[in-house]
């Protein structure tokens, strides 16, 4: 027996300095740790704090969902261009028309049968008679277009992730609300713009040929030949006058950054100035250099967002699918640049419903109050506890700050965020430890009133109170792990900490007390109980 004891207790204080371990980092106040400990310590980090800790930025934004439609409906438009073409079928025309319908016309009626068995390919596509005998009205299903919207959120998402991890934020919170929304939340982000501006940008990078001696002014009137489009080139000079230099380029190009394997900011030996480096996978190296090959002389356009960074002329075949985007950056644009186009273009535009900034003064404003507010309840519980309960009161106080090392110790290990619910899941797991430690007291009590030895009204507490413990805490964890599955964010980490401070104060209340008084019943003959 006694050896049970006293394995119990080393499995205490064990637990203790494991806590404690993790936990250092997090309770020191000096700017940096000894040079020795980061050595020794796991991670020499704090405790993460939330958005409404220590500031930071909320972001709701919205996918256009609807030009993730438009853009597969253009691919399809390019694909039916091409097998008509192997197929030797003349086109007279082919366009979209609204969001997911498309229009072919073709020059004789004999040809429709040919088309139809190319659509036969392509399940996704309903077809229906047009208003001329030679036309077909081609329309994306409904199933289609749910299926293209779920993907354009999903793969948003994964971009949005994939920008901010790159960019350097600690414990982003990012998770898609509804069908078309993505909540962002940056803790401690100090750049707020430049954020905004790094997530919200589609980075769509296409390589496009310019139409040489076009005739810019109707097509800067809206005369815009089929098959082209017209951009404009943003250009600033000394004096920060902006111009506007429009090129007449071809509307499909023959390269996209989905082929990107690299961008990495250089400096130009010949301007001195910030430029991003870009390397081609297999397949965009081979079509890169097959285009550059059959258009040496012309101009090639290099486009993002349907901006025109630059236009230069081609003077060789490009082989090696290595490329350069130039655009007289600042340090930071090239570096921002860089990451967007390592971590992908949105397949939809992203717009932002929602953007509310927290200081930094607002959150530690916060940390004040609430370890103010902290110390003074616990201070407050602790004097009641030991004048109430005296030496037992000790014994609950002592177990009440060993959950809330162990509880702290975990979300350290864990590498968990602490918000301002997940100090309200803290207060609450300690007001039920206080609770359960009250209810085992009192049944204490109770056993010695009617005259029971100090050992048998310590075991007699302990097994009535028992089940009614268990059972307060298991319907609480249940409730918590609801709330940790249905909810988010901030929510989930309440349920988080409400979970493992229920879980601790099992631990404290039922074992971790008890051990110490069979310790006290064992060592001395106690013959009352200061209680």
């Amino acid at each position: 027996m006694k050896k049970t004891i006293r394995w119990k207790l080393l499995l205490l204080i064990l637990v203790t300095v494991v806590a404690g371990y993790y936990l250092l980092p997090t309770v020191s106040r000096y700017p940096s740790l000894p040079p020795l400990l980061p050595l020794l310590l796991p991670r020499a980090e704090r405790l993460n704090l939330g958005l409404d800790l220590q500031g930071g930025m909320h972001l709701v934004l919205e996918v256009v969902t609807g030009k993730a439609v438009e853009n597969t409906a253009e691919r399809l438009i390019a694909e039916l261009r091409r097998e008509a073409e192997k197929e030797k079928i003349p086109i007279e025309g082919i366009a979209r028309e609204g969001i997911d319908r498309i229009r072919v016309r073709l020059q004789s009626k004999d040809r429709l049968e040919g088309m139809r068995k190319i659509l036969k390919n392509y399940s996704n596509l309903e077809q229906s008679a047009g208003t001329q005998p030679t036309e077909l009205i081609l329309s994306l299903s409904s199933r289609e277009v749910k299926r293209i919207e779920e993907l354009a959120v999903r793969q948003s998402l994964e971009t949005i992730r994939n920008r901010v991890d790159q960019f350097g934020v600690a414990e982003p919170h990012i998770v898609q609300e509804g069908d078309r929304r993505i909540v962002v939340q940056l803790p401690g982000i100090k750049e707020p713009q430049r954020a905004i501006n790094l997530i919200g940008k589609t980075a769509l990078l296409e390589f496009k040929l310019v139409r040489e001696g076009a005739d810019l002014t109707d097509a800067s009137a809206g005369k815009v030949p089929e098959g082209d489009q017209i951009l404009y080139q943003r250009n600033v000079d000394e004096r920060g006058g902006v111009s506007r230099v429009p090129f007449l380029v071809q509307k499909r190009p023959f390269v996209t950054g989905d082929l990107l394997t690299s961008a990495q900011v250089q400096i130009d030996t010949n301007t001195n100035e910030p430029v991003v480096s870009i390397e081609f996978d297999r397949d965009g190296a081979r079509l890169f250099g097959e285009a550059t090959a059959a258009n040496v002389g012309r101009r090639l356009a290099i486009v993002l967002d349907d901006t025109v960074y630059s236009a230069p002329v081609i003077r060789e075949k490009i082989s090696g699918g290595k490329a350069q985007i130039s655009g007289r950056f600042s340090a930071e644009e090239a570096r921002d640049l860089a990451i967007v186009l390592r971590a992908g273009a949105l397949p939809a535009p992203v717009n932002i419903i929602s953007n509310l900034t927290v200081g930094p003064s607002l959150g530690q404003d916060s940390i004040d109050k609430g370890v103010r507010a902290a110390i003074l309840g616990g201070a407050l519980v602790i004097l009641f506890m030991a004048v109430y309960y005296k030496l037992s009161g000790v014994i609950a106080n002592v177990a009440l700050l060993l959950n809330l090392v162990w509880l702290m110790g975990a979300l350290a290990s864990l590498k968990a965020t602490l918000t301002l619910p997940g100090i309200a899941g803290i207060i609450l797991g300690i007001g039920m430890a206080v609770d359960s430690n009250v209810l085992i007291l009192e049944r204490i009590r109770e056993e010695l009133r009617l005259g029971k030895t100090v050992r048998s009204a310590i075991d007699a507490g302990y097994d009535k109170a028992f089940l009614t413990i268990i059972d307060s805490h298991v319907t609480t964890l249940i409730t918590a792990f609801a709330l940790f599955l249905f909810g988010t964010g901030p929510v989930k980490g309440f349920a988080v900490t409400l979970s493992l401070g229920v879980i601790f104060n099992l631990v404290t209340a039922l074992t971790g007390t008890r051990v110490v008084y069979s310790w006290m019943t064992q060592r001395w003959d106690l013959k009352t109980l200061s209680i």
